[in-house]
């Protein structure tokens, strides 16, 4: 559902007039959007990745688990003036982002962003989003699919993304940036074996 911000388009300071409490929404090419309250596999999907991405990276570097990275939620960030997304899952690289702001939105490019799709969100996700953190220069964008089970990742190239992994139910990966954790397409639409 769209926020009508009538006659122009909308700003940062019309996301910020919104409550804090009610503010689950997006600057999407100058539009106000509202995203989509996610459905049960949506939502499972986006809190399984974030544990199995963040649990051996969101950490300082060192020590038996990788690190090196802040791994959060819906968080806002600018992306350019008329770009501010509350992506599903995020990270920044410790080195280029050393402290995790408490100010809303991060002004600092993401190097990881994961768009779990909703039927509402799913064109938006795989055109104009993609679009404008490849124009960014997002290192890597992963996309995830509850309803066909599927995760593409992609890598930043000046001249586009380039797809470099494609998994589906029944295949274990390991995907970049982080391939130290392998990663089983069972466990994470929902069918983990004891």
């Amino acid at each position: 559902m769209s926020v009508a911000v009538i006659g122009a388009r909308a700003k940062l300071a019309d996301l910020l007039a919104i409550p804090e409490e009610q503010r689950f929404h997006e600057i999407v090419d100058g539009e106000l959007v509202r995203k989509a309250m996610p459905s049960g596999p949506h939502g499972r999907v986006q809190r399984v990745l974030g544990g199995r991405i963040g649990e051996p990276y969101d950490r300082r570097p060192g020590g038996r688990l990788p690190g090196g990275w802040w791994i959060v939620t819906e968080t806002e960030v600018l992306l350019e003036e008329a770009q501010v997304y509350r992506s599903d899952v995020l990270g920044w690289r410790r080195e280029r982002l050393p402290e995790l702001p408490e100010t809303t939105p991060i002004t600092v490019r993401p190097d990881w962003v994961c768009e779990v799709l909703s039927p509402t969100t799913a064109r938006s996700d795989r055109v104009k989003k993609m679009r404008v953190y490849q124009r960014c220069g997002v290192s890597h964008y992963w996309i995830v699919d509850p309803e066909d089970q599927t995760l593409m990742v992609y890598r930043w190239t000046p001249e586009g993304y380039l797809l470099i992994l494609t998994a589906e139910r029944g295949e274990r990966v390991r995907a970049g940036p982080f391939v130290e954790v392998e990663l089983d397409m069972d466990a994470l639409f929902g069918d983990e074996a004891a």
